[in-house]
């Protein structure tokens, strides 16, 4: 009786190569990426934040769009700037303000942080995604401004126009995050349009404040969103038409940016303290 020859071991398996996601620069994009295909996928949402900007402009700037202010500019020029003003300031309230909320009720930013999944990469994803949104706020309007309002300008007072409303998401951004943190979830979302409506109106956003009483006027020198839109004015009217328009004496840059950038840190930090009393909280 034959035996058969032992076959020869096989080769071990060639261990597979790990996946590379492109270190944290590319779990930073993943992130963005993830984030707009969520706020995609929501119509509520991009309604919200992109087509009612579009609408007001539509029903109160396209009307008088043509008629003109002392220095020249057009109506449908300053209203263009208004509405864009607004919808930047709703887009960083609701994007980093209910969105992280809701996450936050959910356990989902408490699941992150138990892992190695750095914060900075969630907050560059949701800051990402806010920009390419309000750049598609920005588009739109400028879109519908151009083709049927008429508006008109050198491609430098563009892109001055929307790097300032740009810079608009990340400053109010520590506003969303800190109605996240110091609200209760289920109420962040209240919280949000009781702070965002009233800011709007009082800024001037949907009326100009040189149509309405003294008192808003004197309010609204004490809001950051009045400041950030006297400085999204100031790149493309005239100082004598953005004091027509808000019915007030102009103030230096300085004291806009001045007001813009200190609320920010200070609502910042006030996130901040939030955030980490809740991580103390949770671990005891």
């Amino acid at each position: 009786m034959t035996t058969r020859p032992a076959s020869p071991p096989r080769p071990a398996a060639a261990p597979r190569a790990p996946h590379r996601n492109g270190g944290p620069g590319g779990l930073a994009v993943l992130a963005a990426v993830t984030e707009l295909r969520t706020s995609m996928r929501t119509p509520e949402f991009a309604v919200g934040v992109i087509a009612v900007p579009v609408l007001l402009y539509a029903m109160f700037g396209l009307p008088n769009a043509a008629s003109p202010l002392p220095e020249g500019t057009r109506v449908g020029l300053a209203m263009l700037v208004s509405m864009c003003a607004y919808g930047i300031v709703s887009l960083a309230i609701f994007t980093f303000g209910e969105d992280v909320a809701r996450e936050r009720g959910r356990g989902w930013t408490r699941t992150l942080g138990a892992t190695p999944y750095p914060t900075w990469v969630y907050l560059a994803g949701k800051t990402v995604n806010a920009l390419l949104l309000a750049a598609l706020i920005v588009v739109a309007m400028t879109v519908l401004a151009v083709l049927a309002g008429g508006v008109g300008m050198a491609v430098t007072s563009w892109a001055a126009l929307a790097a300032t409303l740009l810079g608009g998401v990340l400053a109010f951004s520590t506003l969303g995050f800190a109605i996240a943190f110091v609200a209760r979830p289920r109420a962040a979302a209240v919280v949000a349009n009781l702070i965002f409506l009233p800011l709007s109106f009082a800024s001037g956003f949907f009326i100009p404040l040189g149509d309405l009483p003294q008192i808003m006027r004197d309010i609204a020198q004490y809001l950051p969103t009045y400041h950030f839109g006297q400085l999204a004015y100031r790149t493309v009217m005239p100082e004598a038409d953005v004091e027509f328009w808000v019915g007030m004496a102009s103030q230096p840059v300085w004291v806009h940016l001045a007001w813009v950038i200190g609320s920010a840190v200070v609502l910042g930090a006030l996130a901040l303290v939030a955030g980490r009393r809740e991580a103390v909280t949770r671990r005891g």
